[in-house]
């Protein structure tokens, strides 16, 4: 998405559709929601949100009937932090009027993941995993195998990695763990997966190293 470069994903199975979040207001989901019936000739019935944020949860209401996940603590994080997500979207240059509507209309995860759990699409299962606390502590990836044994695992990391810029840690953060998880993500994918950042392009398993390495050095790690 223009705002922000936030990356979003989409998983089609022959019986449903699964978006990785949601972008950052009413108006950008209800974009998306365009874009997916022009790509599918369908609608969204599965979303999984990677996070709280503001950019990658504020489209959710354009998606009237999908199930939404998130990992467990997410509902109230977002219950807490709905005025503060807010001011974060004005701070980082969203419109008022579409981030005021965005925190009324704001959906909580009709289905709560813990540790992991499995969404069959038909003829396609994703996992959705929380890997570890990192960016935030309630971080949930998108693993999706390839359709042959020969394609590889794509994986959506939400902003556990990041490409367009150095990875944000804010008070909502878990630095020493961060490490950590993305060596847990690289497990999920291995060595030729495609690693899907909450912003920018797609990564090999080579910046997943180099990011944990970068991550290490500034934050240090737990014990």
């Amino acid at each position: 998405m223009p705002h922000l470069d936030v990356t979003i994903g989409l998983v089609v199975g022959s019986g449903g559709v699964l978006l990785v979040d949601t972008a950052s207001t009413p108006a950008e989901g209800a974009e998306l929601r365009g874009q997916v019936e022009a790509l599918t000739g369908r609608t969204v019935t599965h979303i999984a949100l990677t996070h709280g944020h503001f950019d990658h949860v504020f489209g959710t209401a354009a998606f009237p009937g999908a199930e939404v996940y998130g990992e467990r603590s997410l509902p109230d994080y977002l219950r807490r932090e709905r005025e503060a997500l807010l001011e974060s979207a004005v701070r980082h240059g969203t419109d008022r009027e579409q981030a005021e509507q965005a925190a009324r209309e704001l959906v909580l995860p009709t289905r709560q993941v813990a540790g992991e759990t499995e969404v069959d699409l038909g003829e396609r299962r994703v996992r959705l995993v929380h890997p570890g606390t990192g960016h935030t502590d309630h971080d949930l990836v998108v693993v999706v195998p390839g359709a042959s044994p020969s394609d590889p695992t794509v994986v959506f990391c939400g902003d556990l990695v990041e490409e367009s810029g150095e990875p944000q840690a804010g008070d909502d953060a878990d630095p020493a763990h961060w490490p950590g998880t993305l060596d847990a993500l690289l497990a999920l994918g291995g060595e030729t997966g495609r690693y899907v950042p909450g912003h920018g392009a797609v990564v090999d398993a080579r910046y997943l190293r180099a990011q944990r390495d970068a991550l290490a050095e500034r934050f240090g790690t737990a014990t």
